[in-house]
Order: structure tokens, then sequence, then C-alpha cells
């Protein structure tokens, strides 16, 4: 009893057990907080229904043969290299700091895994029994030309940084400039990390020059220390093992790194066959040497050795002919022949060009010449047709074959209007960027000063107001770009002959294009130039040509090269990098080309139009003077002209070059004084002679495309009344008035209208506009004219030549010694 007693205790009544908060009823909210970000896994959900029907048995043999399918891509990538007989892997040293060593980078990695060996200048092969592979290394300098080719034909790219010096102009222009133009894979080393003191700054450094690369290049997740002998093994594992990623313009020609050159009769280049199979047909880029036809093909195996009866000897491989060309052969012939015109068809030409300058009258609005009503056109008495009669149908209707009865007739004329009356009501292309009808109610004017007729003004205070206002506007101008086509013309200057080659156009995007206006001024070899018709399938057939014949890849052969200028082999220098690079069929001959071209945001000043710049796309370089344009595609491929190419802006530059198949990265240089460009604070920005100042692609070529050249002349309002305004300022004589009279008008506020007519003999006009204008409204009208792509040069110099960069080194030396010393 006692011991019941004890066990027994009562209820608590102060605590209360409330139900637990049930999750599956949370609302999204808390749901969401509580994940924190994290994303469910959805283990065992069959995603596809062609997963669900599949059993277990199809989904592990499915991904067997994925993994099968994937090992034998493997091996395909890689056997180019396997075997006695592979090919070797390509590896560029670059330093980027001006303490670099590539030399010294080579003899590091070499030592890590017992290989030693000298280090010549230019090409040399390192056979690596460890990893039976055979590196081909090429130590560079810090020349930008030079960096370029060895990166186009590397597998393989090491970046050298130092530990105590940081990377210069001349490095970041390097970097940025092999990263641009295509980069396989990449590896970054870091030299004189031992000499850091104390040993604890080490690893603040090698972090800081790791933060510095992924900037870049955000893979590079290690920095390799030379003065570490493991991890220069690991790096040199990594080079003997690693498949390299490659370049994607690169692989699907035919390219070599040439490891020899000889002179004769003939040049020889010596090196190993990559990417597609090399044809004697097809011609060669060589570096900056130029393009050159191919002779022959020889084999080049190297020397083995051949146990004997009295020990080893060196018996060298019976050169043999692997391929020579053929009719098929492509010429060195950029234009197409020159066509043989008969003197009647000039005769015509030069007719044509006469009655464009004298008989007509006005300026051509899309595809018609206006006339003014004061100079008619000469007059032409209507047929009388039956009613309902078409234009096709009147053709066959003489005039004394109809009655003379004009009962069941009607006149030409008045067919016509009706047809004008349903043109009229169809809406125009052009009126996209226009506002929308605005209704103006009856009364009187807010200006009554308007109100009465037009005054001739007096000559001299004409004169002053006019230069009073466009004063005016070009304060306005530099604060608000809103006509950057705009111009002025001079009072003196009759504006039909200032502006004879422009014409009108209702809509930019849609108006048709006359082009027989412009064979007149179009260049001389224009129409010698090639015409693809359809760009892609040109080069789909120009690309699945290169996949079949040619020499093998990875056979290492003597290419002999046909008619290479004496001067070559003067400027030849062992100790640069030569790239061949096997051009696709038509890449030599010349036509309109385009180039996306995008000028970054960062970029301190812009680019105009026609300036001088070094362009350098897939093996080539060349010296152009591009036009700009606006992109996109329109119905009529018209395309508004760009003076200048502001930063953060995206144009296609368009000159006269060869053929480029394929979305190939471009480069864009420009040479400049040193210190010559300014920032927002007065501080040079570059102190170097060459600057990268755009990169951009490859796009299809086009000699239809027209890029049109916009001229705005622009009037004030002058007298206001409802919707009928005076405007002057845009014309300064009555007779360019008249010239002009068919172009429409508009206003930056989105008003529409036309010139209704001249008044006095100073260029004032009457115009009728849909709308109420603001008196502090400007009235513009377009002209358009097309411009003409200039012919590229091909660069046969050094992209920074060494005194230059000399000179730059000890002006930046200059400027740091005057910063210590303030």
């Amino acid at each position: 009893m006692p011991g019941a007693v004890d066990g027994h205790s009562h209820r608590p009544t102060t605590k209360t057990n409330n139900k637990p908060f049930k999750s599956r009823h949370a609302t999204k909210g808390s749901l969401r907080n509580a994940a924190k970000g994290k994303v469910a896994e959805e283990r065992g959900v069959r995603k596809t229904p062609h997963q669900q029907v599949m059993s277990k048995f199809d989904r592990r043999n499915r991904n067997k043969q994925l993994q099968l399918q994937k090992h034998n891509q493997h091996l395909h990538e890689t056997s180019i290299f396997a075997g006695k007989d592979g090919a070797p892997r390509n590896v560029a040293v670059i330093p980027l700091c001006s303490d670099g060593n590539a030399v010294e980078a080579i003899k590091s990695l070499n030592a890590s895994i017992d290989i030693e060996t000298e280090v010549p200048e230019g090409a040399f092969r390192v056979n690596v029994d460890r990893f039976k592979q055979k590196l081909q290394y090429f130590p560079l300098k810090r020349d930008i030309t030079a960096c370029l080719d060895a990166a186009r034909v590397a597998d393989y790219v090491v970046l050298v940084l130092s530990a105590e010096e940081e990377v210069d102009e001349v490095g970041e222009l390097i970097l940025r400039s092999v990263e641009s133009q295509g980069l396989s894979t990449l590896f970054t080393v870091v030299q004189g990390l031992n000499k850091i003191e104390p040993p604890k700054q080490r690893l603040s450094v090698l972090s800081s020059l790791k933060s510095y690369i992924t900037h870049f290049h955000p893979e590079q997740d290690k920095v390799f220390s030379l003065d570490n002998r493991q991890e220069c093994s690991n790096l040199m594992r990594s080079l003997c093992s690693t498949t390299p990623k490659g370049i994607r313009w690169r692989d699907e020609r035919s390219w070599m790194l040439v490891e020899e050159v000889k002179f004769g009769e003939s040049v020889v280049l010596t090196g190993v066959v990559r990417g597609k199979g090399l044809k004697a047909d097809r011609l060669v880029q060589v570096g900056d040497w130029g393009t050159f036809q191919v002779e022959k093909i020889t084999a080049a195996p190297l020397a083995r050795r051949k146990r004997g009866e009295e020990g080893m000897s060196a018996v060298e491989g019976a050169e043999e002919i692997l391929d020579q060309p053929t009719e098929d052969r492509d010429d060195l012939v950029d234009l197409a022949p020159e066509e043989v015109r008969m003197e009647d068809d000039d005769d015509e030409m030069n007719d044509g060009m006469t009655t464009m300058t004298t008989s007509k009258k006005g300026v051509l609005l899309d595809d018609h010449h206006y006339f003014s009503e004061e100079e008619p056109e000469a007059y032409t008495a209507p047929k009388k047709l039956p009613r309902g009669t078409s234009k096709y149908q009147a053709a066959w209707y003489l005039d004394d074959d109809v009655s003379d009865s004009g009962s069941d007739m009607e006149e030409d004329d008045e067919m016509e209007d009706d047809e004008e009356e349903k043109e009229a009501a169809r809406p125009e292309d052009g009126e996209e960027g226009l506002a929308g009808y605005a209704p103006t109610e009856a009364g009187q004017t807010e200006y009554p000063q308007t109100e009465g007729g037009f005054i001739q003004p007096d000559a001299d205070e004409d004169a002053m107001q006019l230069e009073a206002f466009r004063s005016q506007k070009r304060d306005e101008a530099r604060d608000d770009l809103e006509f950057p086509d705009e111009i002025e013309l001079h009072p003196h200057v009759l504006a039909r002959e200032r502006l004879a080659k422009y014409r009108g156009l209702k809509s930019l995007r849609s108006s048709p294009w006359q082009e027989d206006e412009d064979r007149a001024y179009q260049p001389e070899d224009w129409e010698r130039l090639l015409k693809i018709q359809d760009y892609q399938a040109s080069k789909i057939r120009a690309s699945r040509e290169a996949l079949v014949g040619g020499v093998a890849p990875g056979t290492r052969v003597h290419v002999y090269l046909k008619d290479v200028p004496a001067t070559i082999q003067q400027s030849y220098n062992p100790s640069q990098p030569v790239p061949l690079f096997s051009l696709l069929r038509h890449e030599y001959k010349k036509t309109a080309v385009n180039f996306l071209i995008n000028l970054s945001a960062d970029a301190t000043a812009p680019i105009k139009a026609k300036e001088e710049l070094i362009m350098q796309c897939g093996p080539r370089r060349f010296v152009i003077n591009p036009l700009f344009s606006q992109g996109g595609n329109t119905p009529n491929d018209v395309h508004k002209y760009c003076r200048y190419l502001h930063p953060g802006q995206s144009a296609v530059a368009t000159f006269m070059g060869p053929v480029t198949w394929g979305a190939v990265p471009t480069l864009f240089f420009k040479r400049q004084v040193p210190g010559s460009v300014l920032d927002e604070d007065g501080e040079p920005v570059s102190n170097l002679p060459l600057s990268l100042v755009a990169t951009g692609t490859a796009l299809p070529p086009s000699t239809s495309r027209v890029v049109a050249k916009r001229a705005i002349l622009t009037g004030h309002p002058y007298h206001i009344h409802k919707k009928i305004v005076t405007i002057r300022y845009m014309f300064f004589n009555r007779e360019d008035v008249e010239w002009f009279k068919a172009l429409p008008l508009w206003t930056k506020r989105g008003r529409s209208g036309f010139i209704k007519e001249a008044l006095g003999t100073h260029g004032y006009f009457k115009a009728t506009f849909d709308g109420r204008i603001n008196p502090q409204d400007s009235v513009g009208v377009s002209l358009y004219k097309r411009v003409w792509p200039r012919s590229a040069k091909q660069l046969d110099a050094p992209l920074l030549d060494a005194t230059a960069l000399q000179q730059a080194q000890q002006q930046e030396d200059d400027d740091v010694d005057a910063m210590d010393a303030e």
C-alpha cells in the first residue's frame, strides 16, 4: 500500500501540450526559407516518357553503349598521338611578365621527370618515356605576333607568371589577344615563388595570381609552381595524358606547325599534318608570308635506328610522293575575269548618266523620280477605253479602233486615280516610328502673330538668326546625340548639287532600293567579285570536301611551295613560329565580306568608320578600312551606315577581302601614338603603339547588302497655324525646295508631314503635318546614299615592332620612377 502511494502523481495543471505544426500545410515562403536555397534531388524519377517505359536491362544497356561511345571517341581523339610514329603534342610557353623566362620554365618541367636536354630556339621535340608520349615545345618571348602564331597551332598553352613582377600592358595585350582568337587547353605556372620572403607570404602571392588568371579564364583552378618538383611532374603528366580541347575553326581545316624550312629552287616546309587531310590542290596560308600553291607533298619520316650486325645504325626512310596537284587545283586569281563589253553598252551607260544629271527634275524617292508642278512631264492624250479595262488590256487598244461615242468609256487617268487611292489607303512601311493621328480642333491658333501672310525677311537679319540657331544646336549636340546623322548646309551651297547622290526612302527597312542609280559610282572591280547565292550550302559543300582525301593527319611531310618571293628568305627568323593552314575551296577569292565587331564598354574612345585597322581572322591578317553599319535582317537588305562605333556598341564591319567560311573569331588592332589616348582623368590609357580595340566573328559575305549613309537636314518652325507650319533653315533657295519637295517630313516627337509649297527665295516653305507640332520641335528630312566598301591589304609586317616595344617599356619605367620620386 505505501508503495502504491509513493508511485502516484497528479497530472500537472500548469503545462499544456499543443498540437504539433504540420509541415504539409506550410506556406511556400516558409518552405523556401527552410530549404535555404537547396534543390531537392529527384532520385529515381524518370524524366522522359521513353525512360518510363524502358526496363532496367534496357537502361543498363543504353548506359553501357553511351560509355563505349565516349571511350571510342576519346581513343579517336588521342590516336594521333599514340605509337612510335605518333604526332607530338605542341606546347607553346608564353611569358606574360617582363622577368618571365620560357626557356627556364621548360628546363624545370623536363627536370621534374629526369629529362636533361638543351633548349634551342624554335620548336624542338622531347621524348617522354615515362608516359610514352612526345612533346614539341616552342619557347616564346613577349612578341605578340609570335605568341598569336604559336597559340594557333598549339595543343597546350602554358602561361608563365612571375611571383615578383606584375603583368604589364604587353602581357595583358598578349593574354587578351590569345584568348580572343581561340584557345586550346590552358595551363598556368608561376616562376620565382621560392624567392618570396618570408615563406608565409607565398600562399597569399599564389592566391593573388590565381585570382588574376581566373578573371580571364575561370576554369583555371590550379596555378603550378615551377619551384616545386612534384607540381612540375603533375603538370607533365597532364600535358602527356590530357586530351586537348582543340579549336573549332582550326579543326575544320588542315594545319601544321613548321619544324624546318629549306630555301632553294623550291621552298620546303617540314612538319606533321594535323586537323583534316592536307591536299595539294588547295592553297596554303603560311604565316604572314602569304598564300601559295603546293607543288607536291612528300613523306618525311624521322630517322630510325636499326640493329645490324655491328650494332646500331641510323637509317632514314625513303622519300615518297604522297600527293600531287591535279586539274582541280585552286589558282591565285582573286577576281573573276573582266567582262568584254560592247561599244553600244558603253554608249547606253553614258546616255543613262547624261539623262541622270540633265533630264530628272526631282529627287529619287523609293523607285520613282518626282517632278515639280512648275515643270510637268510631257502631256500624252489619254486613250478612251471600255469601263473596267486594265493596264495590260489597254496596250492592245489602238486610237482608231475605239468607238467615238464615249457613253461606255472612261479615261485612264481616272483609273490611275482609283489605284492611287487604293494604295494610299494601305499603311506605309515607314510609319512604324511615327506618332498616331492627332486631330486639331477648330478655333484660333495659340500663336496669333502667325496668322498673317508670309513676309520676306531681310537677308542680313536672316543670316544672323541662322548663326545663332546653329550655335545653339551645336551646344545641344554635345549633351544629346539625338540626331547623329545631321548635316548643316552652307547658305551659298546648292543642296541639289551637294546631295546629288542621295535619295529618299519612305522606310529604311522595307522600301525598295534601286541599284541602277548606283552603278555609275560603284568600284571598278565590283562586278568581278565573287557572288554567293546560297552561303550555307556553299559552306557545307566546302567543309565536307575537306573531310575526304589528302595526306592523313599525323603524317610527317615535306610541303614544296611554288613561286615563293626571294624576300621571304631574307626576313625569315628561325626563332619565330611559322604556322601553315590549308585554305578551303574559294577562300582566296575576293568578295564583300562582313564581320561582327564588338567594342567593349570599357573602351575610352570610339572607332571612326574607314579608319585603318589591323584585322586577324583565322590564319590571315589584313590592313582594312571598314565601313560600319547596323546589323540585323531587313526585307530590302538595306542597313544604315554608322559614322562611329561607340563604346558598348556592336556593328557590322564591311570591306572587300577574301572569303572566310564559318564563324571564325576575329581580332581588331589599332596602331596609335603611345600615350595619345587619355582616360576621364586625363591620364594616358596605354603607352603601347598597338592596342586590341575590338573583337568579332565572321558573318556571311554578300555583294547585295546595301550600306546606306544617311544625311538629315533639319529645319526650324517659323510660323505655326494649326497643322500648317512654315519651316526655315532647311534649304536656302527656292530651287532646292522644289527639288526635294517629294520627300516626307518628320519631327523628333513623331509627327509626319509633307512640303506643300515654297515661299519666297530664301528657302522657306510651307508644310502640312498630321497634328499640331511644338514650337520647340525640330523638323527633319532623311536622305540616303550607298557607300561602297574599300579593299583590304595583306599585312606583311609584325604587329608590334621590337623597337617600338622597347620604347614603350622605357616610357613605362620612366613613369614608375617619376611616381616613386613623387
